[in-house]
């Protein structure tokens, strides 16, 4: 990327730096330009190049569905307008076969979610080489194009999911109920003495079943384009053996690519359903 010629190890480990902005050991702030820095800036760096881009395509998502909405027709609709509409069936369709309560945020949500993650997996199918290279041709020393191949992205998504369980847990269930459904359940008794055995055991089950939700909705989109990523890389790679591994890798390239579509579209969508599923639950009471 900086002209010199880079070994395999190099040149995945370049790819898999993201752009990253902190605090030096000697008290200045700027953007990271090798990997010794990134290490030295610790926890509290931020990603750029993941904030900008996912806010980017979230802006270009309200941009093209408000544009939608504000040309709709009601005669014939248009090849774009004909497109939303079918996601916009899809969606509320999906919405109405998992989400068995009333609340008017969760077809949005469940839309925004699909969308935005669709779109930043959709990154993922750009040219491996030349989108860093034109970053490093302005002048920065690293790009990761993919925000959901980072795991600060997939953990605010899915934190943001958690905030929302327990809002409306604690707001159709009330503190009492929803400290009820943590203490009292699956195991339960007649005997006071067994509740008070019974709660802390309750509690411990219930609360990782509740910590797990976030977990499992972040790492499993950023573990599976994680690993879609780095394909692409390994692939990129092959290149520079050989001929003959580079014509294999092409043809490689082409097949996981189209594969591809499918992990992009699929991730996107059980995020969602997940999302609808984990809010269902928050909405309905136990007794």
């Amino acid at each position: 990327m900086t002209g010199e010629t880079l070994t395999s190890s190099e040149y995945i480990k370049h790819h898999l730096q993201n752009l990253t902005f902190g605090r030096l050991p000697d008290g200045t702030w700027s953007l990271a330009h090798d990997h010794e820095q990134v290490k030295e800036m610790g926890f509290w760096a931020i990603h750029l190049d993941s904030l900008g881009i996912s806010i980017a395509l979230g802006l270009l998502f309200l941009f093209l569905f408000r544009l939608v909405a504000k040309r709709a027709t009601a005669g014939v609709p248009g090849g774009l307008q004909n497109f939303i509409e079918t996601i916009l069936e899809f969606i509320d369709g999906t919405v109405r076969g998992s989400f068995s309560g009333r609340n008017p945020l969760v077809a949005p949500l469940a839309l925004t979610v699909f969308i935005w993650i669709f779109l930043m997996n959709f990154m993922d199918l750009l040219s491996i080489d030349q989108v860093p290279q034109l970053a490093h041709a302005a002048g920065i020393p690293f790009l990761k194009a993919v925000p959901s191949t980072d795991p600060n992205i997939t953990f605010g998504m899915s934190l943001a999911v958690f905030a929302l369980i327990i809002f409306y847990s604690i707001k159709v269930k009330g503190i009492g109920g929803f400290l009820g459904e943590l203490t009292m359940q699956p195991f339960q008794a007649k005997s006071l003495w067994l509740k008070i055995v019974f709660i802390p055991i309750n509690l411990f089950l219930e609360g990782v079943n509740l910590v797990s939700k976030p977990i499992s909705l972040s790492l499993r989109l950023f573990g599976n384009m994680y690993a879609g990523e780095m394909i692409f890389i390994l692939i990129a790679v092959m290149y520079g053996a050989s001929l003959l591994l580079g014509g294999f890798a092409a043809v490689l390239q082409i097949l996981w690519a189209i594969f591809h579509i499918l992990i992009i579209t699929l991730q996107a969508f059980i995020f969602m359903v997940l999302t609808v599923v984990y809010l269902d639950m928050a909405h309905q009471e136990h007794h």
